[in-house]
């Protein structure tokens, strides 16, 4: 399962993942981070057997956290499965079945480049 992390200023510094690591035992996979001096964005992936004792421990800690249950929503209303999602995703998220684009949500680490490369806009992230 996915996790989003949102950390804030004044604890963006802190050695978060690995004490919850420690704490959790659990097998983390770091799938895409953006972390400045202040502010910071993580998306993990974690057994969904640990997922919610993950996610307990980031709260403790004072980090948002958002379960990735759909990352990228699609209006299949304006959808045209044109590909251009298919082209830009670097995870493979998208891909052609019967001329159809499809998304498997699992391989997604809401890095935009779809959202970005949507000539219809039919593409959003989840942000929270």
């Amino acid at each position: 399962m996915k996790l989003m992390l949102h950390v804030a200023p004044g604890i963006v510094r802190e050695p978060l993942i690995a004490s919850v690591i420690l704490e959790t035992s659990a097998l983390v996979n770091i799938e895409r981070a953006s972390i400045d001096a202040v502010s910071g964005e993580i998306v993990l992936e974690v057994l969904p057997e640990k997922c919610r004792e993950v996610k307990e421990a980031f709260e403790r800690r004072g980090v948002e956290v958002v379960l990735l249950e759909m990352p990228v929503i699609r209006d299949e209303d304006e959808c045209v499965h044109c590909g251009a999602c298919v082209s830009v995703c670097p995870t493979g998220t998208f891909r052609f079945d019967n001329w159809l684009v499809v998304a498997d949500s699992g391989k997604c680490i809401q890095c935009g480049a779809c959202v970005t490369g949507c000539p219809q806009r039919a593409l959003r992230l989840v942000l929270k």
